[in-house]
């Protein structure tokens, strides 16, 4: 069992005997030579970190083009670093599960009944998937990683402030968001300036993991207090957005997040904490949980609907879409249709309930069965498991050094947790501002973790090096 689990997270893969034949790895290095007598690329790492800054600087504020232009930047500067690289190149399993998750998509182009439009999403999620080549690369500085977390973190401070001006003086509803026979119909929903709240919600999560992990990371009171307003103010803009998938999404970050700060914090408990911490925790936080249910109206008419059927407006939109959507998969069950909205819009009205259009599968899991079928699905939850797996194993290592970028581990992966419970429903996964920030926490997770070098004959392989430089 143990054996064929290593095989499932690649924890003992080999590149030497795919290195020796590769016709694409012979592509890496070529310019070696040039890159010696580069005095810009002297500061690659500085200016990929400095390129991914302004991605997550102007993503909230920027339309979905300037995103687009910054991604093809990075793509650029990226192949750029490739091609110069002067060491041997390392991998991680994640980067290798990556590239087959590519390999599928572009499978799903090809055997797309709507090519052109397959395309289309193909060169965007390329484009996703090098921002995180480029950003595992970079991020494993961890004086880089603290430098691109705290910029997020700010800009992210910064909408959620704005978020929760909104709750306070008001703003209008850009959409029907609330069922209009819901007692909740005039209730105001924040989206701050990403224009949706679900989009919103979405966009926290990872605020919310990281803003904690900041806690503990950074250094100084006034660091730490920042921390702590950021946890606050991302939280309750959170709150007030009433959505219902961020909610639970929420649920499942805190639990995840809460598990392994007990696991880093473990051996420093007196016993009786070690036994005991863990249930009085998720005990008291239950309670608090309940009581505000049935304390404050709003929240538990929100909470009930989530389990109201059809009765409630958007439950009642969503499954209809999900019908057309599992027709559409009977129809398209190995590949998909390809990747991207535009191959969703096009084939998705042959399909649709005449007063239910959409633009997505409004879950990020049948919309990985629609694009890229089964094979996708399959891949994007191999993909999950081997990048939780990796971050896992990393943190222990890090455990045993008490090096603190452990930290960014486990608050990487109650983000993915987080965004995987709200891909359960909604697809703002889709948005360049969430995938961006999708891929970077897998980034953050492949940047710290065990590389195979490719020029190693065995099945070993090195350990990547763990720099102890503290924040």
């Amino acid at each position: 069992m143990k054996s064929a689990w290593t095989k499932i997270v690649l924890s003992d893969f080999s590149l030497y005997q795919w290195h020796s034949t590769s016709y694409l790895y012979r592509f890496v290095g070529w310019f070696s030579s040039w890159r010696q007598g580069s005095w810009l690329l002297q500061w690659s790492e500085a200016l990929g970190a400095a390129l991914l800054s302004v991605l997550f600087v102007l993503a909230p504020f920027g339309s979905t083009g300037l995103i687009g232009l910054l991604l093809v930047a990075l793509a650029g500067f990226w192949i750029l670093l490739t091609i110069s690289e002067e060491q041997q190149l390392e991998v991680t399993p994640i980067h290798l599960v990556v590239l087959v998750y590519w390999c599928i998509a572009t499978i799903a182009t090809a055997f797309s009944p709507v090519k052109s439009e397959a395309l289309s999403g193909w060169m965007i999620l390329t484009l996703y998937l090098v921002m995180f080549a480029l950003a595992a690369r970079v991020l494993r500085s961890p004086r880089i990683c603290n430098g691109v977390i705290t910029v997020f973190l700010l800009v992210a401070l910064w909408v959620s402030t704005y978020g929760v001006r909104q709750q306070v003086f008001g703003v209008a509803q850009l959409a029907t968001w609330n069922d209009p026979n819901s007692p909740l119909a005039q209730d105001t929903r924040v989206y701050s300036y990403l224009g949706n709240p679900n989009l919103l919600g979405g966009y926290l999560l990872p605020a919310i993991a990281l803003s904690i992990g900041a806690v503990f990371v950074w250094r100084g009171w006034l660091k730490k207090i920042l921390a702590l307003t950021m946890v606050g103010v991302n939280s309750a803009c959170l709150y007030f957005t009433d959505s219902r998938g961020a909610w639970l999404a929420m649920l499942a970050l805190m639990t995840v997040l809460l598990l392994l700060l007990y696991y880093w914090w473990r051996d420093y408990l007196p016993r009786f904490w070690q036994v005991w911490l863990l249930p009085l925790v998720f005990g008291t936080l239950a309670g608090l949980i309940i009581a505000a249910i049935v304390l404050v109206e709003p929240l538990r008419l929100r909470f009930f609907s989530i389990f109201a059927g059809r009765e409630d407006s958007s439950n009642n939109f969503r499954i209809n879409v999900w019908e057309a959507v599992f027709k559409m998969i009977r129809d398209y069950p190995l590949t998909g249709i390809g990747p991207g909205h535009d191959a969703f819009n096009k084939v998705y009205p042959r399909y649709m309930n005449s007063r239910y259009p959409a633009l997505s599968a409004y879950s990020v899991f049948l919309e990985h069965l629609v694009e890229m079928g089964y094979l996708g699905l399959i891949c994007f939850i191999w993909l999950i498991i081997v990048t939780i797996d990796s971050g896992i194993r990393q943190i222990r290592r890090f455990k045993l050094s008490s090096n603190r970028q452990g930290l960014w581990l486990i608050s990487a992966i109650a983000a993915i947790a987080g965004l995987s419970v709200h891909g359960l429903v909604d697809t703002v996964w889709y948005r360049p501002q969430i995938s961006t920030l999708w891929w970077l926490m897998l980034a953050i997770i492949a940047s710290q973790i065990r590389r195979f070098p490719f020029k190693q004959a065995n099945t070993d392989f090195t350990e990547a090096k763990l720099s102890q430089e503290q924040f």
